[in-house]
């Protein structure tokens, strides 16, 4: 089973999954961008304030195959219990914010790239948070955690739960990172079970 964990920057997904490998230390547990050469080149893009968004989509996007055929397929090809601080939806919900005016539709386009080739989740956890407390929590250090920009990623994440709203399971992030991640834990297991 692949499980990922979603959410605006500061919503508490790194703590959520490092309590999930407590509970599941048998898990692969994994991430995006990923610690490959792959995901090396995404985060120097992310500290670059003129990257270009569609150069930066397929930096993304290769780091994410990348992942896929080193990581999660094997996994999952084991019957291993997968966790994914971020996968392919916020490729959609970032990207296709990054990319707004670049093409029609962003997500769309974004998501017909990925398509071919990526896995889709069974259960996503989506640490919702509003993007002003998004923003003070993550810091603002980067581009990808400005309050302006955050409000187009959580329309965008709206977008995608609307579109699936079976596979998304919304947690209250402004809660206590503990409280949040017991939600998770416990509906983890109920599905599990």
């Amino acid at each position: 089973m692949l499980v990922t964990l979603e959410g605006l920057d500061g919503s508490g997904k790194t703590t959520v999954w490092n309590a999930l490998g407590d509970a599941y230390p048998e898990a692969v547990r994994t991430r995006e961008p990923t610690e490959s050469w792959y995901g090396e080149a995404v985060y120097r893009s992310i500290d670059e304030e003129t990257a270009d968004p569609l150069a930066e989509l397929f930096l993304y996007t290769a780091d994410h195959a990348d992942h896929l055929s080193r990581v999660i397929r094997p996994a999952l090809s084991e019957g291993k219990l997968v966790i994914s601080d971020r996968y392919s939806d916020s490729r959609y919900a970032y990207q296709g914010a990054t990319l707004a005016g670049e093409v029609d539709d962003p997500v769309a386009y974004v998501q017909s790239i990925h398509e071919p080739f990526t896995r889709m989740p069974d259960l996503t956890f989506y640490l919702d948070l509003d993007p002003e407390t998004a923003a003070e929590r993550s810091g603002k250090t980067n581009k990808f955690e400005q309050a302006t920009y955050l409000e187009r990623v959580s329309e965008n994440y709206e977008r995608l739960i609307a579109a699936e709203p079976d596979r998304f399971v919304r947690v209250d992030a402004t809660q206590s990172p503990e409280t949040v991640a017991e939600q998770v834990r416990t509906r983890l297991a109920t599905v599990l079970d």
